[in-house]
């Protein structure tokens, strides 16, 4: 099973509600998608959101890069030397991990299906089932409180709640929400390093003061600062999850040897996708740290390959793959079923993804 071409085309999904962070805001998914083809007629699919603001990565780059650096590397490799093509697909360009994660699931999509079973199965893994968190856009606090209490009623019993835009509001908005769904609701909150770390310190204890628990609190400070996040860490009871500070295993190591956090939040975007990915599992696994599992706005495909890696591996405690369940509209055949917060894992060889638009009629 050689890889015999390489395609791309776009996707554009529009969103049940905007997506709000300290970051940006958005309210349609408007992804790359890649479609890897096989000399015998297999096919495995990817995709990569352009998260310029976390990862660098637009459409144009993310394009060019599987089109004109990726796809003529990998022309002719066999599937089933896995090593040598991740090796030459995170060899024959620098960074572009977003581009690289979307060519990497394709090729652990036709990996798996070589084998005849799910990816999940095939990365160990023996969970059918992962629970998800839901996201809680960063609005005014009237209208996050609604949104919460809407996603209880939905069957969530964890939420990620995005902050970061006005420090001492932030209090209020967490505060409120919590009174408003009682204490058997998860609260996860992400401030998308938009607190200083002093900031993030006196945020975080008035909250443990007042008696709001959080399952954990993600990413307070700007990516690079390692010495805020230990900060942080070091004052504070609630446990802190890193997240823009992780891209890559050298990354996990120095926050872990560091003690910067509690946790670390893997994405295929930041990592480049499944093969990386393990690395960090690995090392995580072996320091006693447990991971959470990530997306960005990413639509079912990408956060299907999440998914396995979550069922594949015991170390991943966490998931926080909403994508899914904040699109409008479901494009894609196959797969995982999204049914809330439950993500039930498909027993079809691969990813199970049969249908992408721009690819398929």
């Amino acid at each position: 099973m050689r890889i015999a071409k390489i395609e791309t085309a776009e996707v554009n999904i529009p969103l049940v509600t905007p997506f709000k962070t300290a970051l940006r805001t958005v309210d349609h998914v408007n992804d790359i998608v890649v479609r890897v083809t096989t000399d015998d007629g297999e096919v495995g699919y990817g995709e990569a959101p352009p998260t310029a603001v976390i990862t660098g990565d637009t459409k144009g780059s993310i394009r060019c890069a599987i089109e004109e650096f990726i796809a003529p590397s990998l022309a002719g490799m066999e599937i089933e030397n896995l090593d040598g093509v991740m090796r030459k697909l995170h060899g024959c360009i620098l960074k572009n991990t977003s581009a690289k994660a979307a060519v990497d699931m394709a090729v652990y999509d036709l990996f798996a299906k070589s084998c005849g079973k799910p990816l999940y199965r095939v990365l160990g893994g023996n969970r059918t089932e992962i629970e998800t968190d839901l996201t809680i856009s960063v609005n005014e606090i009237g209208e996050m409180v609604s949104d919460s209490l809407k996603a209880v009623e939905q069957g969530f019993d964890i939420l990620k709640i995005k902050v970061g835009k006005e420090s001492l509001k932030d209090i209020e908005r967490i505060r409120a929400i919590r009174d408003a769904v009682g204490p058997d609701v998860k609260l996860r909150i992400d401030a998308n390093q938009g607190w200083t770390a002093k900031d993030a310190v006196r945020i975080i204890r008035t909250l443990e003061d007042m008696g709001v628990e959080m399952d954990l609190v993600e990413q307070p400070v700007s990516a690079h600062d390692f010495e805020g996040m230990k900060y942080v860490t070091s004052r504070v009871n609630t446990k802190i999850l890193a997240d823009e500070s992780v891209f890559s295993p050298e990354d996990a190591i120095r926050l872990i040897q560091e003690r910067a956090a509690d946790l670390i939040n893997i994405k295929l975007m930041k990592t480049g996708g499944i093969y990386e990915a393990l690395k960090v599992c690995a090392i995580a696994e072996s320091y006693g740290v447990e991971c959470m599992i990530g997306c960005m706005l990413e639509s079912k495909i990408a956060v299907s390959a999440a998914a396995h890696l979550a069922a594949g591996k015991g170390v991943i405690s966490r998931a926080d793959l909403d994508g899914p369940s904040l699109c409008r509209i479901d494009p894609y055949a196959g797969g995982p079923v999204y049914e809330g917060r439950r993500i039930l894992m498909n027993e079809t060889p691969g990813l199970g993804i049969t249908g992408v638009p721009g690819f398929d009629a």
